[in-house]
This record gives C-alpha cells, sequence and structure tokens, in this order.
C-alpha cells in the first residue's frame, strides 16, 4: 500500500514509518520543513514538503496514496497558545488534506484509509480506566482541537469517502532508531534533562502520587499499521492506545536508577488542578485489532528515552 506519513520526521512519525516499512508498504513522507535533520536514513520512497492547510501542496502528495497516517499537528496540551492556532492546523488543516483525498479517491474510485493521531486529552476527568465511550471534555485548546479533528474524520467517513480510525494516544514515551521525544514539558523528558544534567531540578506539579497512562512509542508505531491495514468494510472507529500506569513519583525514582544519575525535586502546587489517575481501557484495541503492548514496561520506556538522548 502507497502511505502517506503527515508529520513523518517527528518523533511519533518516525517510528511510524519505520513501521510501515518494515511491513513492506511504500512510504511517503509529508514535512513542512525543509529537511530530514537527523532522520536523512528514514526509509520513505519519497518527501514532500508542504503545510497542510495548503491544498495545492497536498494535490501531489496525496496523488495515488491508498492511506494516510495523520500525525502532523500543533502539539502541547499546558501551553496557553491561542484556540485560533490549533483550530488553523489540527482542525483546518485536517479539513484540506480530507478534501485532497476525496478529490485524488474519486478520480481513482478508491477509498482510502486516514488513521489521525488523536490524544487522551479529548478526555476531561473520568473515572478510570477511561473506555472510548466516555464523552469528550477536553480541557484544553489543543484537546479541543483534537475532538474537532475527529469529529471531521468522522463525518467524511460516514459519507463513504474515507475508512477512518482515530487513535487516542496516551503518554508516549521511549524511542525508536535513536529518536526520542525532546519535548522537555512532559515528565519522561523532563526527568531525563535533570539526570543529563540540561536543567538543575525536576519541578513537580503535586506531590508525586498522580498516576498516568505510558505507552511506548514503538508499539504506538504498531496500533498505527494494524489500523491501517484493517480498514477493509469499516467507515469510522476510535481507539485508545495505552499501556502501564505509573505515579510521577515512581518514575523519578526509576529514571535515577535507570540512569544512575541524581534528580533532585521540588514539588509545588499544581497551576491547575490535577487528575489522580488517569489510565486508559484498550480491550478494543486488543480485541478487534489484536494489538498488544510488547516494549511498554516503564524500565523499557526509560532506558530506550535515555539512551535516545546520548548520555
Amino acid at each position: 500500500m502507497r502511505v502517506l506519513v503527515t508529520g513523518a520526521y517527528g518523533f511519533v512519525g518516525n517510528a511510524v514509518v519505520r513501521e510501515l516499512a518494515r511491513a513492506g508498504h511504500e512510504v511517503h513522507a509529508l514535512t513542512r520543513g525543509s529537511g530530514a535533520g537527523g532522520l536523512s536514513e528514514l526509509p520513505v520512497a519519497r518527501v514532500w514538503r508542504g503545510d497542510l492547510r495548503d491544498a495545492a501542496a497536498l494535490r501531489p502528495a496525496l496523488e495515488g496514496v491508498q492511506g494516510v497516517c495523520h500525525l502532523a499537528a500543533l502539539t502541547g496540551v499546558r501551553e496557553v497558545v491561542g484556540t485560533d492556532d490549533y483550530s488553523a492546523v489540527n482542525v483546518r488543516g485536517t479539513e484540506t488534506l480530507l478534501d485532497v483525498l476525496a478529490e485524488s479517491a474519486r478520480a481513482s474510485g478508491t477509498v482510502p484509509a486516514v488513521v489521525l493521531a488523536s490524544s487522551a486529552a479529548v478526555y476531561g476527568p473520568a473515572a478510570e480506566p477511561i473506555t472510548e465511550g466516555v464523552p469528550p471534555e477536553p480541557a484544553s485548546p489543543y484537546g479541543r482541537s483534537k475532538v474537532e479533528a475527529e469529529a471531521v474524520l468522522r463525518e467524511r467517513a460516514e459519507r463513504g469517502g474515507v475508512a477512518g480510525v482515530a487513535l487516542r494516544c496516551f503518554n508516549i514515551s521511549g524511542a525508536v532508531a535513536g529518536v526520542g521525544d525532546r519535548d522537555e514539558s512532559r515528565i519522561i523528558p523532563k526527568t531525563l534533562a535533570v539526570a543529563a544534567g540540561r536543567a538543575a531540578q525536576l519541578t513537580m506539579n503535586g506531590d508525586g502520587t498522580a498516576v498516568r497512562d505510558f505507552v511506548h512509542v514503538g508499539d504506538v508505531a504498531v496500533a498505527f499499521r494494524l489500523a491501517l491495514e484493517s480498514t477493509a468494510g469499516e467507515r469510522y472507529r476510535c481507539y485508545n492506545v495505552g499501556a502501564t500506569g505509573a505515579g510521577m513519583g515512581e518514575i523519578v525514582a526509576l529514571a535515577r536508577e535507570v540512569t544512575g544519575r541524581p534528580i533532585p525535586v521540588t514539588m509545588r502546587r499544581p497551576p491547575l488542578p490535577e487528575i489522580p489517575v488517569s489510565l486508559a481501557d484498550t480491550a478494543r484495541i486488543r480485541a478487534e485489532l489484536g494489538w498488544l503492548p510488547k516494549r511498554s514496561s516503564l524500565r523499557e520506556l526509560l532506558a530506550d528515552a535515555w539512551n535516545a538522548a546520548g548520555c
């Protein structure tokens, strides 16, 4: 299958491209940047450059494509970024991508598969574990944009123009091919930055007892491949992708063990109320796609992320 991966040169995109190529798919990459950076060896058949909101740039990239893994997005749950910024990229960019894809599909008489990278940020406070049936209640502009992007994909899929899958990924970490998460606003990269000496201490919201769900980026990549390959005869589905529950204090304690470095911690009152526990119910993706996380123990997540940091 010829597959276009948007956001192909990002942390998750790198892993998805490699998993698709390993499975024998012809992978094309869409990037807004001017180069591949440290990912020049990414196994793609062709690189296209363009903005998601630019239909003219998307048309040649989507020609002949049977599937799209849509990962390009403006991210950041905690940043105070204008709603319009998230809407412009994450929602209107998705609309433009799907419109151009529909044009190409009508010309070829095909129904392409689209797998959207969504997020646990679509959920609000909920009894854990969280199932896909929990009504979305996002608390951030980013989360709201993901709810709206899912709605766009669902509407287009129900029209019959695409077969759509949304993957609501929880906290992704680890590394594939030496590429880890560089966003040090997130707990694991932030903790490892202190261990590496790039920050003097870790400032933690709350008392360290908050529990979150983590999943290895390699396991996420497998979920994308399985979703892409399972869309025949389907219109729209969504799945949670999570694996390992861990407390914030537990992460720091194990990071000290994995890295052999001190990690000073300062705790502060959270600027916003923290959800005590947020865990994914992944029964649906396990039953329907046969997905099983194989690399998502907390120790492997931390070790792979630490090794990717080159410390």
